[in-house]
């Protein structure tokens, strides 16, 4: 019946199954008539793994998202790094990427990410004469940042599992986070270097700018501000952003109406019980790895064949990046850290950085065939054959991410430096 359950599970998922039912369906046949665990002993577990208070910043920091989209302040950001670097030579690409960096501060969502700022850049940039598989893959590139830039699902979920501080979760991607901005940016002005740019605004239309945008880019410095300075938690933080959203695209800007909001509040109870569901069904997961002290038979075998830190890691990179193929980062995270986490602790890896690792290859998977559903995603914002998304995604874009990953797992100190000098 074990083996049953593992193929049904990937039988299921192959086909294109939603992956919480191959999940659930999988993992529960298993638990079942496998290790003979009661219906209602799983559904109790399925209620207790939805209704942790960690998890309920998610769908606030989804709705934040929303709230932003349908305010016009995702387009007043943009506004803004369009107006200031829109000059340079490739500047509508760098704009891309830092408008891509700050959403990726309210939304923490990887997909959420390339739909929102894809749907404002993609058809600006074809009009300037820009490749729209190359935008398309760009865009897809640097929503990966969304899981390392707090606030972010990913590290919400992980901590979930984990048990770890979400605010130094948040802190441990900042860093990384930045650095992989900063290289995207001087791998695209050299890409892009030939692109005739757009003519430099005068300072009073830069004023004008932040004038109207400026109330955008503030929203992460709330958040993260009131974080760490102690004024709330991190769930807290998530309801402070939902209600400046309103005010600010509500009252201020007169952007936001009752429709608007009902549509954000749609797409973001569409949006959660997706996720919900997910981590719902992956207690079942949670269960056989109890039973089966698969984790523990893990942690032994490294143990014994002299598995060191930077080994480890790297079994982490791959890992998460196989799965990201035809996972997403949800269920990727429900599947590779209750495994690892065992061996991480035997080990003395710094939580935070094996965060960052986990993050940064889940990110790239959702780029790497057969079923790269960021690339995917992106083809379709752009309207692009996804073929010629990814052959612009390889080999330039995906060697640099994987090089960025590759940093985080051998210097250390980009993932635990910040969290470090904020705990003490």
């Amino acid at each position: 019946m074990f083996a049953f359950g593992v193929g049904l599970g990937l039988l299921l998922l192959i086909i294109g199954v939603p992956v919480f039912v191959a999940f659930a369906l999988g993992a529960g046949t298993i638990c079942y008539y496998h290790l003979n665990v009661s219906w209602f002993a799983l559904s109790q577990l399925m209620l207790e793994s939805t209704t942790k208070y960690i998890l309920l910043a998610i769908p606030l920091y989804i709705l934040a998202a929303n709230l932003m989209v349908q305010g016009g302040l995702a387009q007043r950001m943009a506004d803004v790094f369009v107006g200031f670097v829109g000059h340079w030579r490739g500047g509508l690409a760098i704009a891309l990427i830092l408008t891509e960096g700050f959403f990726s501060a309210i939304s923490g969502s990887i997909l959420a990410s390339i739909v929102t700022i894809g749907g404002i850049f993609i058809p600006l940039m074809v009009a300037r004469g820009y490749n729209r598989a190359f935008v398309a893959a760009l865009v897809a590139s640097v929503a990966g940042i969304d899981a390392l830039i707090p606030p972010s699902n990913a590290a919400i979920i992980y901590c979930a599992i984990t048990g770890a501080s979400v605010s130094k979760a948040f802190a441990a991607g900042i860093v990384p986070g930045i650095f992989q901005m900063v290289v995207l940016m001087v791998v695209s002005r050299v890409l892009c270097r030939d692109m005739t740019p757009e003519p430099k605004n005068t300072w009073r239309e830069k004023w004008r700018t932040i004038y109207r945008g400026g109330t955008a880019l503030f929203m992460p410095v709330v958040i993260l501000g009131g974080i760490y300075g102690g004024i709330f938690t991190p769930t807290e933080a998530a309801a402070v952003a939902c209600i400046y959203a309103i005010v600010v695209s509500g009252f201020i800007h007169r952007e936001l109406n009752w429709s608007k909001i009902w549509k954000a509040l749609e797409s973001t109870a569409l949006t959660t019980a997706v996720i919900f569901a997910i981590i719902a069904a992956s207690s079942f997961l949670s269960v056989i790895l109890a039973y089966t002290r698969i984790p523990q038979q893990i942690t032994q075998w490294c143990l014994s064949i002299g598995v060191n830190p930077i080994t480890l890691l790297l079994m982490v990179a791959v890992a998460t990046l196989i799965l990201g193929t035809f996972l997403e980062a949800v269920p990727n995270m429900y599947i590779t850290i209750p495994l690892i986490l065992p061996v991480a602790l035997a080990f003395k890896l710094d939580l935070m950085q094996l965060y960052v690792v986990a993050g940064v290859f889940i990110g790239i998977g959702l780029l790497t065939p057969p079923v790269c559903v960021g690339a995917y995603t992106a083809a379709a914002v752009a309207q692009e054959s996804p073929q010629k998304v990814l052959r612009e995604l390889y080999p330039t874009f995906i060697l640099v991410l994987v090089g960025c990953g590759l940093l985080y797992i051998f210097i250390p100190g980009f993932s635990t430096w910040l969290p470090d000098l904020i705990s003490r």
